[in-house]
């Protein structure tokens, strides 16, 4: 008796977020929901897959929109099409360059509590002034953006 109303609020809750979703104006960021998303050469199913993202989490900024589809570009620069539903406004992170520290507070003179290796993916909890509080699966410290993918240099972001 529940398994139908659960289903009914999932699939509203579903159509929000993508509803949420086409109301943004490009460019911004969002993140890959499933472990598997093709990527497109155009905004339908009927265009070839030409990659597909294998990483869940994985931030994407979004460059242009067409109703059901979103252009996202990858770290390394790449664009293609992809499902709006495969996407997610959570924001995440991934380190870009050489190791980052992550420190106890947005300050670079601050103890450094985890290290982050290059292309770790996190979950962007906050991010001001150049600092972003970054979470890798229960670690967090503060990171510069700098360091990141998916946040710009002085972007604010609030979780």
């Amino acid at each position: 008796m529940f398994k139908p109303l659960v289903g009914a609020m999932f699939a509203l809750s579903c159509f929000a977020t993508a509803a949420a979703a086409q109301d943004r104006k490009p460019p911004y960021w969002a993140s890959v929901v499933p472990n598997e998303a093709n990527i497109r050469t155009g905004p339908g199913r009927n265009f070839p897959a030409i990659w597909q993202f294998r990483r869940a989490g994985l931030p994407v900024r979004v460059v242009a929109t067409f109703p059901a589809w979103r252009k996202v570009q990858d770290p390394d620069g790449a664009q293609g099409w992809m499902q709006a539903n495969m996407l997610s406004e959570a924001r995440t992170g991934m380190v870009r360059g050489d190791i980052a520290p992550m420190r106890a507070r947005p300050d670079g003179g601050a103890p450094v509590v985890w290290r982050a290796a290059p292309g770790v993916v996190g979950k962007l909890r906050g991010c001001r002034e150049g600092w972003c509080d970054f979470d890798v699966k229960g670690r967090r410290g503060w990171i510069a953006a700098t360091s990141l993918w998916g946040v710009a240099p002085n972007e604010t972001v609030e979780d």
